[in-house]
């Protein structure tokens, strides 16, 4: 234990970890059926949905990263939340009234009955393998802080290891106990520690800032860091009005309409309506709270004079070790455990239902109230528990910003998710083979579009061939894969009749 993180510290720590433990497996007594296990027997209200859907995008990325952000640019990232609110709400036209049409559990059954089984199969591989590389990287960044803390008293190969593994067990266990119900509920707890850790950070910064926040804010004023509308063209550029409001929207559709992690909470509400109020209210305090770490982001280049750090992911988890009291150190690391536990947990269970649903229940032909089932579902909990921990072992840091690194993972796929539902959607004379056709070439264009971006940099020879797809922002990666898959499943349609309306039906 480090010389700054004292024994209260990890008292705080301490308690933090085993009240959201305990809360955990205390809610999953009496659990009858996977449908309760995954979905809460649709019994979650409407507000805890709406925090459970903020804390599971607010990982431990959105904790370390965001204020990183600032600290090195400004806060035109704004733009790309304002995208979000957007992209929720066509969801909550669009998507949501299907999903509450039947007793669904994931997302993709909704694809299964427009286009086949085979077409929900894929749909929840895909799934299944990028939350599964996104999810560990944010399980990566969780042991930057953590490591910080006890790097001293471990030799230094053990301590992103122990940092990881320790992570993992302790939210694996109220996950595996607790289920949905367990999730969305520590979900409401862990906000409420993450946000006290936001506002003690920022307290700390005015305080140790001569002058305040008058004083950071105008020397932020100064130094351009306030800015936050930008309307350049620059496709290049991740934090434009363009990228923000166009890429960022469609990335919110795909991440809160075709992604089982946030899905899957929606379809716990006891109805349509608190489904919707829970995902437009989310997207409202999404944009508050990335507001929030921004500050935090210009509250610490101004206390630390725009000092030069090693990665940006290590500037706020520096400030909370050197800097922060004794018991506050402790609260805002629980803070960011929080974020962290928050995320993975829902990953978990959700990776858990999307493989019981989609694949394990179809292939037997099991119902989803068969004791079988709930059994099944526990133990699939456990294989992806440990899927997500052995990536988090296996990523090796970079200078790109983890938060970066974990959406341009999740981007490059959720072209051809969203674009399989919108072709559903919009082209009736679609069938399934369109459907498949479209989804495989926009996740393999946007594979080589993602990919194209590392061999540019890795081999600066090589950009000029690749042209423009080595530099193209993250935010357009979803726009540009769903556009591509709609195209292509529209181009594929024409080659075969039309479905009469009962094939459609």
């Amino acid at each position: 234990m480090s010389a700054q993180f004292t024994w209260l510290d990890l008292v705080v720590l301490v308690v933090y970890m085993g009240l959201s433990t305990a809360l955990g497996v205390w809610l999953g007594r009496g659990q009858k059926s996977a449908r309760d296990y995954f979905v809460a027997d649709k019994a979650i209200p409407w507000w805890a949905i709406l925090f459970s859907v903020v804390a599971t995008e607010t990982s431990a990325l959105t904790f370390i990263s965001i204020p990183g952000l600032a600290y090195l640019g400004d806060f035109t990232f704004l733009q790309v939340a304002t995208g979000y609110l957007l992209g929720r709400i066509v969801v909550s036209a669009v998507l949501l009234p299907r999903y509450f049409q039947g007793e669904l559990v994931t997302a993709y059954a909704l694809l299964e009955r427009r286009f086949g089984v085979a077409t929900r199969r894929l749909a929840s591989i895909t799934f299944m393998v990028t939350r599964a590389l996104g999810d560990s990287v944010r399980v990566f960044a969780t042991a930057i802080p953590i490591g910080l803390i006890i790097g001293p008293a471990l030799p230094p190969h053990l301590v992103a290891p122990v940092s990881i593994i320790g992570l993992g067990i302790f939210t694996l266990f109220y996950t595996y106990h607790g289920g949905m119900r367990a999730v969305v509920w520590t979900d409401v707890l862990q906000t409420g520690v993450y946000l006290m850790g936001g506002v003690a950070a920022l307290w700390l910064l005015g305080d140790g800032v001569d002058g305040g926040w008058s004083a950071i804010l105008s020397r932020a004023s100064e130094a351009g860091k306030l800015r936050w509308f930008d309307s350049t063209l620059a496709i290049d550029k991740p934090h434009t009005i363009w990228a923000g409001l166009l890429g960022g929207g469609f990335l919110a559709m795909a991440s809160h309409g075709a992604d089982q992690l946030i899905v899957q909470r929606l379809l716990a509400a006891a109805s349509l309506r608190d489904a919707r109020r829970s995902l437009i209210g989310s997207g409202i305090a999404v944009i508050i709270q990335f507001a929030m770490f921004l500050f935090i982001g210009i509250g610490l280049w101004a206390y630390y004079e725009a000092r030069t750090f090693p990665k940006p992911d290590e500037i706020f988890p520096t400030f909370i070790i050197e800097v922060m009291p004794p018991g506050m150190t402790g609260l805002v690391v629980a803070a960011i455990l929080a974020a962290a536990m928050s995320t993975v947990s829902g990953s978990i269970n959700s990776l858990a239902a999307a493989t019981a649903h989609d694949i394990y229940l179809p292939f037997t032909g099991r119902s989803v109230d068969d004791p079988a089932a709930l059994r099944v579902g526990k133990l699939l909990t456990l294989f992806w528990a440990v899927i997500l921990i052995g990536g988090a072992l296996l990523y090796k840091a970079q200078g790109t910003p983890v938060v970066v690194v974990a959406l341009s993972i999740a981007s490059f796929t959720y072209g051809g998710l969203l674009g399989g539902f919108f072709l559903g959607l919009l082209w009736s004379r679609a069938q399934q083979r369109d459907a498949i056709t479209g989804m495989a070439v926009g996740i393999g264009v946007m594979a080589f579009v993602v990919f194209a971006k590392q061999i540019s940099a890795a081999y600066p020879s090589l950009a000029s061939a690749l042209g423009p797809f080595g530099r193209i922002a993250w935010p357009w990666y979803v726009l540009i894969g769903t556009s591509i898959t709609l195209l292509t499943g529209m181009l594929s349609s024409l080659t075969h009749p039309a479905p009469s309306a009962r094939t459609r039906a």
